[in-house]
């Protein structure tokens, strides 16, 4: 591995243990085995752009980790959508369990966008590709699919909502049956309504 590639594994690691606003340029260098912290500005220009760069690709190693899992998962052929919506929604909530660490760096991020135009931008950049992303994976709407991105909105919004309660309240927070009980309930007939 080269100096880039070591700060960006260094910059993951201290995301995990000390998060995003905790992390100082010094525990990236010695976190990627001793390279100078002058290689942070050469490479990156940036120690907040070194961040988002391990915050997104360690997101990214998630989501391609998360699409083989729900792949391998066999379909069945008699499941109807909310049971296929509770089993991919199973999956989704073992990979918090696993990438604990990621959330709770991603969350910290996300504090820190209110503050820091940089960090801001890239989130904001990084959220229209989680939301294609999540529309196809979990909807199986296209990129080019109209409603892809009012899918993949809805999708990122209930992500977000679960990943914050297993952070903070593990225990309490909803099972995969209880997303898909909860769906079932909003959209029983007699509560739909014409929304214009």
């Amino acid at each position: 591995m080269g100096n880039r590639e070591d700060l960006i594994d260094g910059a993951k690691r201290c995301l995990y243990a000390k998060g995003y606003a905790r992390t100082t340029l010094r525990d990236i260098a010695d976190a990627a085995g001793g390279v100078g912290t002058g290689c942070v500005g050469y490479h990156f220009g940036s120690k907040e752009a070194l961040l988002n760069e391990a915050l997104s690709q360690a997101a990214r190693d998630w989501a391609e980790e998360l699409t083989q899992a729900l792949a391998a998962v066999p379909a069945d052929p008699g499941a109807d959508t909310l049971q296929r919506f509770e089993t991919a929604w199973a999956q989704i909530i073992k990979s918090f369990e696993t990438h604990r660490p990621l959330w709770a760096a991603t969350f910290d991020a996300l504090g820190q966008s209110a503050h820091a135009e940089e960090v801001r931008r890239h989130l904001a950049a990084g959220l229209e590709q989680v939301r294609l992303g999540l529309a196809d994976v979990l909807g199986g709407l296209g990129p080019d699919h109209p409603d892809a991105r009012l899918v993949g909105g809805f999708y990122e919004a209930l992500l977000t909502g679960v990943m914050a309660q297993y952070l903070v309240d593990p225990g309490r927070a909803p099972s995969s049956h209880d997303l898909a009980t909860a769906l079932a309930v909003i959209t029983a007939p007699r509560l739909r309504r014409d929304v214009r």
